[in-house]
């Protein structure tokens, strides 16, 4: 029955984005020649301009048929490891291009029922177009491990940014819990909820603008099901641990003991976290020397209190007129100079990451992506669509003009 299913989803997958790809197709000639009809051009040049955007269909169509696998990038540093797997820089070699690369082990997934998670991660990037979340450029799989082909943010994530700054000033807090609610936004207007919002999962580009990533715990939810969410159950201590993302497992560690590495104290917060969450009304307490305002006071305490008082449960408007925000023009924020510029010196920089040591040498797996990839997930790439005035198309899971 669930080979039957899967093969049901593929089948209907594989239509629906037929269907939608003969739509979009006859919707950029449709665009194209309202611009033609509109402008003072001649005919002869109409007539070439409308074969110039064939021939991009033509090639837009050859790169979707081209079968990606991980013979086709130069594996480079580890940058993330977990439960399932590994995240690991790599270069295309054809392009020469930068991205991360997600690998995760299939016989894990399976054995731990994690599949559902997966598939979701996966859809997830490949439906919502946003700045506010980390690109997804290529999705493939070999008989052993899944592949995800992301864009490389070499700033590192926040959780390094609290380490190693140990206090953000309420500006720079400002500014990154404001890209933080655009980027939440963002994926709950596609009906997913993320279910492991962190710092770690908050990754900075090289200018220092936050993106959203690691979506192994979302959950898709139809619009009128989003209400009757029960909280308890979105993220219990089992799901902590079998989180898909990349900072590792959560070690034995001696409450009253001192952290002797940044490792250790990510270790130490992350083991801890759930409970001082869940019971802030006992452990929530603001130091004075900490000088919070009243506004980014209340707005923790709003954030933090019981459902049918918090802020937000009406929308993310809710959150974005409060008065601690005063000052954020909200569709301005990734136009405008981050609050903080991490440093990063060229493309394979690693610096802002831990560093983590080669189990085995990277043997890249010799076979393409095969049937399996379709029986167990269905999964396929999608290409980005050719638009007049560009050269070749590059492959792509949204509609964004995406480069590394």
């Amino acid at each position: 029955m669930e080979r039957v299913a899967a093969a049901k989803q593929f089948i209907e997958n594989h239509y629906r984005t037929q269907m939608k790809n003969i739509k979009d197709r006859k919707e950029r000639r449709w665009v194209l020649e309202r611009k033609i009809a509109s402008s003072d051009v001649s005919e002869e040049e109409q007539i070439n301009l409308i074969k110039d955007l064939e021939r991009k269909e033509t090639e837009f169509m050859r790169l979707k048929r081209h079968k990606i696998c991980v013979d086709d990038f130069e594996l480079l540093t580890i940058i993330g490891r977990g439960a399932f797997g590994e995240v690991r820089l790599c270069r295309e070699k054809k392009s020469s291009n930068i991205y991360a690369m997600k690998k995760l082990k299939k016989s894990e997934m399976l054995s731990r029922g994690q599949v559902e998670h997966v598939r979701a991660e996966r859809n997830l990037l490949a439906e919502v177009a946003s700045h506010c979340i980390v690109k997804l450029y290529y999705s493939f799989q070999d008989a052993e491990y899944l592949y995800l082909i992301m864009e490389y943010l070499p700033g590192g994530d926040v959780m390094t940014l609290l380490i190693r700054e140990d206090t953000l000033t309420e500006s720079v807090a400002r500014f990154y819990i404001a890209q933080s609610v655009l980027a939440i936004e963002s994926i709950h207007k596609h009906n997913y909820i993320h279910r492991d919002i962190k710092p770690d999962n908050l990754l900075l580009d090289k200018n220092g603008h936050m993106k959203l990533s690691d979506f192994g715990l979302c959950k898709p939810l139809d619009c009128t099901t989003l209400s009757a969410i029960n909280e308890n159950e979105a993220m219990d201590d089992e799901n902590l641990r079998e989180s898909m993302d990349v900072d590792g497992c959560f070690p034995d560690t001696d409450k009253g003991s001192r952290w002797k590495s940044p490792r250790e104290q990510l270790q130490h917060w992350q083991m801890n976290r759930r409970k001082l969450i869940v019971h802030w009304k006992n452990h929530l307490k603001f130091p004075e020397e900490a000088r919070l305002t009243p506004e980014a006071k209340d707005l923790i305490y709003r954030l933090l209190c019981d459902v049918e008082h918090r802020l937000g449960t009406g929308g993310a408007d809710q959150i974005k007129v409060h008065p601690w925000f005063k000052d954020v023009v909200w569709d301005k924020l990734y136009e405008m100079e981050a609050a903080f510029k991490p440093e990063v010196n060229g493309e394979l920089d690693t610096q802002n990451f831990l560093k983590f040591d080669e189990l085995d040498p990277p043997t890249p797996a010799r076979t393409g992506s095969g049937p399996s990839r379709k029986v167990i997930l269905g999964w396929d790439y999608t290409a980005e669509p050719p638009t007049e005035g560009t050269g070749t198309p590059m492959l792509a899971s949204s509609g964004d003009a995406m480069s590394p």
